[in-house]
């Protein structure tokens, strides 16, 4: 069985498209700060992607700093400057303000002084999407770009955070976008990199993967989506079926796969035993686990591990629980108690219909 990624926002996987472009950027060897033909390539690739971000996230005319991620943009942006915010900020984002703004009991945040406040656009946990007032001196975009329509220059922020591995960019890249002529005191000094306002030598590589994934993470991916909505339906089942019987959750249902049912096909049970009641709830939570997606990929695997005729002679009289189109059961947590741990696995079942395995 496939194991599924969900925690999106606490980062998504690396894109293909910003993995091409960190490979091709490590075979750059000049520093970006160079006056040489090396440097120039260097800083002509730190500038491509500084386009690139400016562009996606509509914040043409902005200053757009790259720093080691959104941490490190909000204390850029943040320190020094008296800011406050709501309890319900990033960490990142409370170690710097002071947690002075309400929080209505929708998760609404009251902003009175828009000039002196910080405020996120998305939470990473809630999901509540906030109306940002004109002339708001931050907002924490990170959770909100490159998943809902975000514009800088629209939002009325004169700051912004934004980082790159929550949109399939690399880890331990960002930027901190300001509007042009703010006042930002650099934190890390001694060299003039980022327009003086942060110092060091930029990671090339990292910039050049979180230029390449923005485009990408902007452009609608409808079989992503569908796949989505698919693994929601399933959660949702999934949760009103545990809500519905809560003392055990007993799945008896049978499937078969065979070239007459490529995705599988599901018998019907026996409504007069009560451990197969398809009107219960907890077996209807079975329609959505099975999904065909799932059962087709059991059945391919099947397929490729099951003997051909003749082989393993010494296995004749155990050949019939490989055969690939044999029933599948998933056993309740009884079977489990009666046959030990060979009933333990969801697809461990017995190939014979008999309700006692033949091993």
């Amino acid at each position: 069985m496939s194991r599924v990624y969900l925690d999106w926002n606490a980062t998504a996987p690396l894109r293909t498209e910003a993995r091409d472009a960190m490979v091709a950027a490590m075979g750059c060897v000049g520093n970006p700060s160079s006056v040489h033909a090396e440097g120039r390539e260097a800083k002509a690739i730190v500038e491509k992607a500084r386009a690139q971000v400016a562009e996606a996230f509509g914040a043409d005319g902005a200053d757009v700093i790259f720093t080691s991620g959104a941490t490190e943009a909000a204390a850029l942006a943040l320190a020094g400057r008296a800011i406050a915010c709501a309890d319900l900020e990033h960490d990142a984002v409370r170690a710097w303000c002071g947690e002075r703004l309400s929080v209505s009991a929708d998760g609404v945040v009251q902003v009175a002084e828009p000039a002196r406040a910080a405020l996120q656009v998305a939470n990473s946990e809630t999901g509540i999407l906030q109306d940002l007032p004109e002339g708001l001196a931050v907002t924490d975009a990170t959770q909100a770009f490159g998943k809902v329509p975000f514009a800088f220059n629209w939002c009325g922020a004169t700051m912004a955070l934004i980082s790159a591995h929550k949109l399939g960019g690399p880890k331990g890249v960002g930027a901190l976008v300001v509007k042009r002529g703010t006042d930002v005191a650099a934190l890390l000094k001694g060299g003039g990199q980022e327009m003086g306002r942060r110092a060091g030598t930029e990671n090339v590589a990292a910039i050049a993967g979180f230029g390449a994934a923005v485009p990408r993470a902007l452009k609608p991916h409808r079989c992503a989506w569908s796949r989505c909505a698919m693994m929601r339906a399933t959660l949702a089942a999934i949760r009103a079926a545990s809500s519905t019987r809560t003392d055990s959750l007993e799945i008896s249902r049978v499937y078969r796969v065979g070239p007459e049912y490529p995705y599988g096909h599901e018998e019907k049970s026996d409504s007069s035993h009560p451990s197969r009641d398809t009107a219960s709830g907890g077996n209807r939570t079975v329609a959505a686990i099975a999904s065909r997606a799932s059962r087709g990929q059991h059945a391919a695997r099947m397929r490729h591990r099951a003997p051909h005729r003749g082989q393993y002679p010494h296995r004749r009289r155990r050949r019939r629980q490989y055969a690939p189109w044999a029933s599948l059961t998933v056993s309740a947590p009884s079977a489990v108690a009666r046959h030990g741990h060979h009933a333990r696995s969801m697809w461990a079942a017995p190939c014979s219909p008999r309700s006692t395995p033949r091993w």
